[in-house]
């Protein structure tokens, strides 16, 4: 009798074809080109949460989740707040940069107001907010419009875009660490990839 084999399993691999592993920040020259583009479609909505997530520096999932009340004080979007991370649940303080406000207030006036108050509510679930998921999809085309492959990039290179500047600029691992709501330093070292010896060298040389 021919001997018999097990059947082999044909299902790819959820990660199949998919490039794993930390996604790189954007460029300045990306982020210009990308408001650029989402400015002259008209994308009020996608260009107030683009940069958002730039200034922000949040993971999706408290991008996503944002409340009006949040990001506006008497009527005006603020200059600064701070909000709770679900993950860690320590609070992380961010700045609203004028592009920012000034999209932020455009989307305001064009936002439905039927909701519980969500800063970006879903089109597709009455009363809920856009999804992580949702927001992924978008980061994909934001960067498919300035010829930028979305296989390489995810939604933490908006999140890694700025702290990736301030760190380049300054060397300053603490006020990375405090702009990601990180509680220990070498979470920061390793979501942007700096060696170690390097760190402690720059961290010993910032004073606090």
């Amino acid at each position: 009798m021919p001997t018999e084999y097990p059947k082999t399993d044909h299902r790819s691999a959820w990660n199949m074809g998919r490039l794993i592993g930390p996604k790189p920040p954007l460029k300045p020259r990306h982020i210009w080109a990308t408001r650029t583009r989402l400015q002259h479609d008209h994308r009020v909505r996608d260009l107030a949460m683009f940069n958002l997530a730039i200034d922000s520096k949040l993971r999706g999932c408290d991008l996503v989740r944002l409340r009006v009340s949040d990001v506006v004080l008497g009527g005006t979007v603020r200059l600064r707040t701070s909000i709770i991370q679900q993950k860690t649940g320590r609070p992380v303080p961010f700045e609203l940069t004028d592009p920012t406000r000034d999209a932020l207030t455009a989307w305001l006036r064009r936002r439905p107001t039927a909701d519980p108050g969500w800063l970006f509510p879903s089109r597709s679930r009455k009363g809920d907010h856009v999804t992580t998921r949702q927001y992924g999809r978008l980061l994909d085309d934001w960067v498919a419009l300035i010829g930028l492959d979305p296989a390489l990039y995810g939604t933490h290179s908006l999140r890694r875009t700025k702290v990736a500047l301030i760190y380049k600029r300054t060397g300053n691992l603490r006020a990375c660490q405090l702009l990601l709501g990180h509680s220990k330093l070498d979470s920061t070292v390793r979501y942007l990839g700096i060696e170690v010896d390097d760190a402690l060298i720059l961290s010993e040389q910032t004073d606090i």
